[in-house]
């Protein structure tokens, strides 16, 4: 097994849906640019309330990589 050594980055994602879905969303943007990812950590989970209701989901990440 090699060693690694990772860089963290936050991120929040939203999705009207709910917050598993929040993550997904941010997991898949990063993927778009960021190679290697391995890792998420919940930081906090809140949402957007529009006339009593919940109308997003936002959701912080801390995504760990390794770097090459």
């Amino acid at each position: 097994m090699t060693d690694h050594v990772y860089k963290h980055i936050e991120l929040t994602g939203s999705s009207r849906s709910g917050s598993d879905d929040a993550i997904r969303n941010a997991l898949a943007k990063a993927h778009e640019t960021v190679r290697g990812i391995q890792w998420f950590r919940v930081v906090e989970t809140r949402g957007h309330v529009v006339e009593g209701k919940v109308a997003h989901w936002q959701v912080t990440i801390d995504v760990g990589f390794t770097l090459e």
